[in-house]
């Protein structure tokens, strides 16, 4: 097969690789009344579940762009899939809620190289007319991931009991290593680049990693509040079953794989540059937060619009502002540009599922957590702007 139609195996099997791996944690916000009840968790023990799962790829990803940057990606994210497999399957077997948060622990270490490796993947085989589309495709194996697992975990659970879903994550995680080792090759054209010894951290210091750090750690936040909180606050404030809860974090999660493509899409043909859809996207996540404040928020049918408005906006941001991180570090850096940049989210990622959640819990309401995320996202909003 040439090399202009092997591009588009490579970025099939890099988004099922991508939505295989997440395919369990993503499920954790489906499942999130099911396993408050089982674990008798309050909102802020199901938050870090959450972050325990994305705690050491705040080293780890730094790790992995290294790697990517040295040895092929075949291996780097083929290996760190099975990672993710062998703790889930370990983990059916856990006894109870610190167990399952070790569990975790080690399936985030397997997930680092593979965030940053798929990225790095596709977008060596894509050039720069097509490379945003490409990298939203790809990026969409996030929230796909997740309405997959929010159809299945959640019913699994019901029947067959919360250690069922891990099983089943380890057989997805599984599938997803052995397509990544099997199917990718590098481009023809390109080859191993050395990479030097030091670790370098100059690019904190340049304008465009400024701008894509800002706005990175304001939107992920935004993401686990969403995955979070939307099934507990449709279940809570507007008295909707856990069911259908669940099919509406469905369609959010839809939205979001629809927006990582479109909005990817629409950057590549932006003059203005990649960076104008990100500032679109802050600035939509900042009207949908606000409205979800007022008494417009508690109404189910306006809420569930909400959510898949924050959802098209606040999880397919991914795609323009990956593919512009991608572009706009230098060719034989890339990996670890891109691991840098996600690593600095990870604290984000780590801090906002439990801060959010304690925040609901101490004060009894989700007003507090919308409106810290919408003030967060208005001040990345004026401050990347400027930039």
């Amino acid at each position: 097969m040439n090399s202009s139609r092997y591009r588009w195996v490579i970025l099939g099997v890099a988004t099922f690789t991508q939505a295989a791996a997440a395919f369990f944690v993503q499920g954790i916000g489906a499942m999130s009344v099911l396993l408050r009840r089982d674990l008798e968790l309050n909102t802020t023990q199901l938050g870090l579940l959450l972050s325990a799962a994305q705690l050491l790829p705040l080293a780890g990803l730094l790790v992995a762009g290294r790697l990517l940057d040295r040895h092929d990606e075949r291996w780097v994210v083929g290996i760190g899939a099975l990672v993710v497999a062998a703790a889930l399957a370990a983990g059916s077997a856990a006894p109870g809620y610190v167990s399952l948060l070790v569990v975790l622990l080690i399936v985030g270490a397997g997930y680092s190289t593979i965030q940053p490796g798929g990225s790095k993947s596709v977008a060596s085989w894509f050039d720069a007319s097509q490379r945003g589309l490409a990298m939203g495709i790809r990026q969409a194996g996030l929230p796909l991931g997740g309405v997959f697992a929010a159809f299945a975990l959640p019913a699994l659970a019901t029947a067959f009991g919360w250690r069922s879903t891990l099983v089943a994550g380890s057989l997805v995680a599984l599938s997803g290593a052995v397509a990544f080792m099997t199917f990718y090759r590098r481009p023809p054209d390109r080859r191993p680049m050395p990479a030097t010894s030091r670790l370098r951290l100059e690019p904190l210091r340049e304008p465009y990693m400024k701008k894509i750090i800002l706005s990175g750690t304001s939107m992920v936040s935004v993401h686990s509040g969403v995955g979070v909180l939307t099934v507990l606050y449709l279940h809570e404030v507007t008295s909707m079953d856990p069911a259908s809860a669940a099919l509406v974090y469905v369609a959010v999660q839809c939205a979001g794989a629809l927006g990582r493509i479109c909005l990817a899409a629409w950057s590549d043909r932006r003059r203005s540059g990649r960076y104008t859809c990100v500032l679109t996207c802050l600035a939509a996540v900042i009207i949908g937060m606000t409205v979800l404040t007022t008494p417009i928020g508690r109404s189910p049918v306006a809420a569930c619009l909400l959510f898949v408005w924050l959802g098209f906006f606040g999880i397919g941001w991914y795609g323009p502002w990956v593919a512009y991180a991608a572009e706009s570090a230098p060719p034989d850096h890339t990996g670890f540009a891109l691991g840098l940049a996600m690593a600095v989210n990870q604290v984000a990622v780590i801090l906002a599922p439990p801060v959010l959640g304690l925040l609901t819990d101490l004060t009894g309401t989700f007003t507090p957590a919308w409106t810290l995320l919408a003030t967060l996202t208005a001040a990345t909003l004026t401050t990347t702007a400027r930039l």
